[in-house]
């Protein structure tokens, strides 16, 4: 265990105290850990529990994150932590992610921040990822291992569901070049606390406002959810707050459900479902948009938004074909795109 940061001490008493790294921002009592199940009140005195843990790893196309404006065919180490500060019913990496709430042990290997990096150095890629669980709820780890990267010459990326302060964000800044933010459900009130337990989840767009202020690149995924997760006034809300204040050229990626964990009563995202909200969004104004797990479509590449020709081109989360150059703008006509190039 490592002495945790941004916490309060509330009742000093009564040994309680405040974490203040997500928006749940817990009363933790003394000997109980937080929502998160990863951040122990000892004695007064919070604790990450799972310092330096690691339940799953692997190297992984970039474009897997999904980051498509981002290093565009590079590859990334991949690390996961256990647990998750949500309560998805719906969520596909149950097995690290929610199980430690069933007290059910997780098979892991301990490391330190400097194998991290080495282990990334040493398979040549020039990135690494914090994903397939909530990353932020490690970020005492995280921290040690971004900073020792940065000055590797490494990129550090966060695949993470938004809901961290402002506090963390100031914390994260210091080495954090990029983040996925995952939306579920459009963003829409109601589904968010039935299938989640998250009852304020616009506090994610102040996150997202907090990345933009200090120029971590973003992209945001939107899984839609059919029956429960799909309502088409939310998501034309979301892609308006994306435009006004984040930019039209931000990438948003509408992503295919598939039932998973708690939620396999329904199908499968229908196409017409997911097309008829990237045609919301390109009427909004949004320039890059993609369908993803739907695999081998046109709505996986890129295409310049001056003249229309495909300047990344995809299959799967593999890039197949670039015609950008080393400014990052198309071949075709000149035009700088918002990507992020070596």
């Amino acid at each position: 265990m490592k002495k945790a940061i941004l916490w309060e001490i509330h009742d000093k008493k009564k040994k309680i105290v405040k974490c203040n790294l997500c928006h749940r921002r817990c009363l933790i009592p003394n000997g109980y850990s937080g929502i998160c199940q990863v951040r122990k009140n000892i004695n007064g005195v919070l604790y990450a529990s799972e310092y330096g843990k690691i339940v799953a790893d692997g190297i992984d196309p970039i474009e897997k994150k999904p980051l498509f404006h981002f290093f565009p065919g590079n590859y990334t180490y991949s690390i996961a932590f256990p647990s998750c500060n949500f309560m998805c019913s719906f969520c596909c990496n149950w097995e690290i992610s929610q199980m430690i709430r069933e007290k059910i042990p997780l098979p892991y290997f301990e490391a330190k921040p400097e194998e991290i990096v080495r282990i990334a150095t040493e398979n040549r890629t020039k990135i690494i990822s914090y994903t397939y669980t909530e990353p932020s709820i490690h970020i005492e780890f995280i921290k040690g291992t971004g900073i020792l990267a940065r000055k590797a010459g490494l990129k550090n990326v966060f695949v993470t569901n938004g809901y961290f302060t402002p506090e963390a964000v100031k914390a994260l800044k210091k080495f954090l070049d990029a983040a996925t933010v995952d939306i579920k459900g459009n963003l829409n009130r109601e589904f968010y606390k039935k299938y989640i337990n998250v009852h304020d989840p616009e506090k994610i767009l102040e996150t997202l406002l907090e990345l933009k202020k200090h120029k971590i690149h973003l992209e945001i995924t939107d899984l839609v959810i059919p029956k429960v997760g799909d309502d088409v006034e939310s998501f034309r809300g979301l892609v308006k707050f994306i435009v006004d204040n984040l930019g039209d050229e931000t990438p948003l990626h509408i992503l295919q459900f598939f039932p998973s964990y708690k939620l396999t009563n329904l199908p499968r995202t229908p196409i017409k479902t997911l097309l008829n909200h990237y045609e919301i969004a390109k009427q909004e104004g949004l320039k890059f948009i993609y369908l993803g797990n739907v695999p081998e479509s046109k709505y996986e590449n890129t295409y310049c938004p001056k003249c229309g020709k495909p300047v990344l081109e995809r299959k799967g989360v593999f890039l197949v074909k670039s015609s950008i150059d080393e400014k990052g703008k198309c071949k075709f006509c000149g035009y700088k795109l918002p990507i992020i190039t070596e």
